[in-house]
């Protein structure tokens, strides 16, 4: 297996574990008051969006070739980085 290959499968496999967690942490709202489930909610879709945008840098890493994958790797590995440090601090407020 390819570096490229390794590294699009570690980041889709990471992707696919903060996509889960987001995923509690949206169950987690259904019993919070009105209030605290709103506080929520602003703060999953951001969580959404910065999910989308590393989604999207990964299937550019999968349909590029391989000459311009270390460039658009960068931008992959900083969505990752900025959703897995979002989630973090989500998790850390949701408790």
């Amino acid at each position: 297996m390819t570096d490229r290959q390794e590294y699009i499968d570690k980041l889709k496999a990471k992707l696919d574990e903060w996509s889960a967690d987001i995923d509690k942490l949206e169950a987690k709202t259904e019993g919070a008051s009105a209030d605290a489930r709103a506080k929520y909610q602003e703060q999953l879709q951001s969580l959404r969006e910065k999910q989308v945008e590393a989604s999207a840098r990964l299937d550019e890493l999968r349909s590029e070739g391989a000459s311009a994958w270390e460039e658009i790797k960068d931008g992959a590995s900083r969505a990752a980085d900025t959703l897995g440090e979002a989630l973090k601090s989500a998790k850390a407020k949701f408790g």
